[in-house]
């Protein structure tokens, strides 16, 4: 995004990857449907960034996610508003919108180099780069530079946070990189390990909230792991979810099992008299629990619970589960932490080195999937390349 504002602009532009290809990244943001934004209210929107919306705001403000549709539609590929809001391409493909996109890019007059690493730079005055390249170390002059290397996740894919300690030494103010979008352990016992990992539990209610009076409810699914839990719904609450961890070293999630009945209802059923049926048949033929929800029971409320019918009914629909850790940094979605806003001007420049701009996930902000990741690294990249072609023109380099 950077470099098509300023290639448009007039100014020469090289833009550096470390893989061996452009993108790669952004390809896998796509693999089971390219969600480019979302179409929800402007306000709901921003509200998904958090804390960090105020940062976020000015930066949307200039590029909307409808302006980002439009972007899209002005390189000949059509979006559509899918039933949950979610904004897609038409063919549901990042590959397409990519290869045209760096066509458009490379015809425009756009220098791509591939396989180069950034190391650092070679001088003091943040005017020389110092990359690793399949033919050896480089050195390239430069006027101004765009950083946008991504967060901590996915590292095959490039993000590999190797430039924290870069920015760390020259006294840029970095905060650490943790996971978002991510899922949780949960200290599953061997059996239900063995039988229900990776199955999806579906139609449930995720409760969560804590002594700063957050009270969370969301209705969807969530897959159990190996591990312990993951998912859209678990997602969603990732933050909340890592932080409460960080805080307490533990969180609790209440899972509403039959989110479209009552507890009255429920109870009802099963407090009925005439079968001789066993719990569990009573559970599968009365309230159509059975499976991995009938697992999930079993798991973690007790013997005794189980076969009392009105602690049953309860756990049935407030299940705690207990959360003991985020997954690694590196199987996360997303990454939060980064570069501080404190440390950047209104262009996305580090105030402490004039000319050195950040953009995208490398900046402390993060927000749950749905189209908002992408959207806001899209705006930051605008945002830093008219930074950078307002530092040079102050500057005389234009």
């Amino acid at each position: 995004m950077a470099a098509e504002v300023l290639i448009g602009a007039g100014i020469k532009v090289d833009l550096y990857d470390a893989m061996p290809s452009v993108g790669r990244k952004f390809l896998m943001a796509g693999k089971g449907g390219m969600n480019i934004s979302h179409a929800e209210p402007f306000d709901k929107f921003l509200s998904r960034y958090g804390a960090r919306g105020t940062n976020i705001k000015p930066l949307l403000d200039k590029f909307t996610p409808q302006t980002l549709r439009d972007w899209v539609q002005g390189l000949g590929i059509e979006t559509f508003i899918g039933s949950s809001g979610r904004v897609f391409p038409v063919d549901m493909k990042a590959a397409p919108l990519l290869r045209t996109w760096l066509h458009r890019l490379r015809v425009a007059g756009v220098n791509i180099h591939v396989r180069h690493q950034w190391l650092g730079w070679f001088d003091d005055n943040n005017t020389t780069l110092k990359f690793a390249t399949p033919e050896g170390e480089c050195k390239i002059k430069v006027d101004a530079v765009l950083l946008a290397l991504g967060g901590g996740s996915w590292s095959r894919l490039g993000s590999t946070g190797a430039w924290v300690p870069l920015l760390a030494q020259r006294d840029t103010l970095v905060n650490p990189l943790k996971p978002s979008n991510c899922g949780f352990d949960v200290s599953w016992s061997e059996y239900f390990r063995s039988r229900f990992s990776g199955q999806p539990l579906k139609s449930v209610c995720v409760s969560f909230n804590n002594a700063e009076g957050v009270n969370v409810r969301l209705q969807g699914e969530l897959v159990i792991t190996e591990n312990g839990v993951e998912g859209g719904l678990i997602y969603s609450l990732s933050a909340l979810l890592r932080e409460e961890i960080i805080a307490k070293g533990f969180a609790v999630i209440h899972l509403d099992l039959l989110p479209d009945k009552e507890l009255p209802l429920i109870i009802d059923k099963m407090s009925q008299t005439q079968s001789k049926d066993s719990m569990a048949n009573k559970l599968r033929k009365r309230v159509g629990i059975e499976g991995i929800k009938a697992g999930l029971l079993r798991e973690i409320i007790s013997a005794s619970d189980f076969d009392n019918a009105s602690r049953l009914c309860s756990a049935i629909k407030a299940l705690p589960v207990k959360l003991i850790a985020a997954r690694p940094l590196d199987e996360a979605i997303s990454s939060a932490g980064g570069v501080a806003f404190e440390a950047l001007d209104e262009h996305l420049m580090i105030r402490s080195m004039p000319g050195v701009f950040c953009a995208g996930e490398m900046l402390d902000w993060e927000a749950p999937t749905g189209g908002y990741l992408l959207t806001a690294c899209f705006a930051t990249g605008r945002a830093a390349g008219l930074g950078v072609l307002s530092h040079l023109e102050c500057v005389g380099g234009i």
